[in-house]
């Protein structure tokens, strides 16, 4: 993700709403995250040091109101009401289903998204140059990895005639995710299996049913529960005996 765009975007918003209001001692930011603050700590750390660089501090001329969703994205638009309750100046959404969330709680709210894969298809954005409305920010067009990864698994291994796709079903990213990885597919003469898994308990069975089909290969669109799960993955069975069979490969982006 291209953090410094997107907290030159956070902190530029921050003052949209405040520009003609002297009174507004110290602007709020609105921080919603879809996971946890231990697994978003990295982009915590990216935001401090980028609105740092702009002039920004929190608790001195800036406050952030933060918001974690700890993978239960029921709770965000709840959360994403309260932050517009609150007034703050700007949302920044970390995710597809934390800026849904912001998206469907106000329309007058800047609202800064990151590693969003096709904002346009979802219907964020008008388009990437002109985006309108209240939303902008940053895509990678990860929704584009999938059927590149498909090919690169077909070359892994050529005897597979059936791939798997692992997709939070939850995510709004996920039709297009497998639409796209579908029409690769069937471009290159292979079956998709598509693979839910909506919470860290969900991997295992995902993962046991990829064994069973059989599929020669498996792409995993990485997710906010996901990633900082990943290096403890190899110690699930079920994970563990499919990675010791089967190609796998993940999407670089967070989820999307």
């Amino acid at each position: 993700m291209r953090r410094r765009e997107f907290i030159t975007l956070v902190g530029g918003a921050a003052a949209w709403p405040i520009a003609g209001q002297a009174q507004a001692a110290m602007p709020v930011i609105g921080f919603l995250a879809a996971g946890s603050s231990k697994g978003d700590e990295q982009i915590t750390a990216a935001l401090f040091k980028g609105l740092a660089e702009t002039g920004y501090e929190d608790g001195k001329n800036v406050r952030i109101e933060y918001r974690w969703a700890d993978n239960q994205y029921e709770r965000l638009p709840s959360m994403a009401a309260d932050l517009v309750r609150q007034k703050v100046a700007v949302i920044a959404a970390l995710t597809t289903p934390a800026a849904k969330a912001a998206k469907e709680a106000t329309t007058t709210i800047p609202i800064v998204f990151t590693t969003i894969s096709d904002p346009v298809q979802i219907g964020f954005v008008a388009s990437l140059n002109r985006p309108g409305g209240n939303v902008t920010g940053v895509t990678l067009l990860s929704v584009e990895v999938g059927p590149k990864l498909l090919e690169l698994l077909r070359g892994a291994v050529p005897s597979a005639t059936v791939m798997g796709l692992l997709v939070n079903p939850a995510n709004p990213n996920a039709e297009s995710q497998a639409k796209n990885t579908r029409a690769a597919a069937l471009r290159l003469g292979l079956q998709l299996q598509v693979l839910n898994a909506s919470a860290e308990s969900e991997f295992d069975a995902a993962f046991t049913k990829a064994r069973e089909l059989p599929v020669g290969g498996l792409i995993s669109v990485r997710t906010s529960f996901s990633t900082p799960r990943a290096r403890s993955l190899p110690r699930s069975q079920s994970v563990t005996q499919f990675r010791q069979s089967r190609w796998c490969a993940s999407s670089p982006s967070q989820e999307a």
